[in-house]
């Protein structure tokens, strides 16, 4: 909710990773338990775009973007 594109232990832009959606700039991914916020923010219109919230369990951030069903 606070400076969403500041980086923290919770809250990182993924690099090198192209989404299976629309993204404006870079994507960010927010860890929240076992969930994974993915992101993208419009900074100077203060809009931030909730992409896509996937339970993570024990895989990568890769199989989280792109579960198997959808590739």
């Amino acid at each position: 909710m606070h400076e969403p594109t500041f980086p923290t232990r919770r809250k990182k832009v993924l690099q090198g990773v192209t989404p299976p959606w629309e993204q404006v700039g870079p994507v960010w991914q927010l860890r929240v338990g076992d969930y994974r916020v993915f992101y993208d923010v419009i900074e100077d219109e203060l809009i931030v775009w909730i992409r896509a919230l996937r339970w993570k369990g024990p895989r990568t951030t890769e199989e989280v973007l792109y579960p198997e069903d959808r590739r």
